[in-house]
């Protein structure tokens, strides 16, 4: 696993909702908007596969 510039590991595995860069990753990736990212994730979890499979039911 990746560790960040502070030492701390990265899992890339997951969407930090919170995380303005890692919502605008996703929401580029799947053609979505960033709001459509933030709920994905506060319904489905942080799991990127979750949100993923969450955008793509709607």
């Amino acid at each position: 696993m990746a560790t960040t510039s502070r030492g701390r590991e990265q899992d890339r595995a997951k969407v930090a909702g919170g995380q303005d860069h890692e919502v605008r990753y996703e929401a580029k990736k799947e053609g979505v908007s960033k709001d459509t990212v933030k709920k994905a994730v506060k319904s489905a979890g942080n799991s990127r596969k979750k949100v993923e499979q969450e955008i793509g039911r709607h």
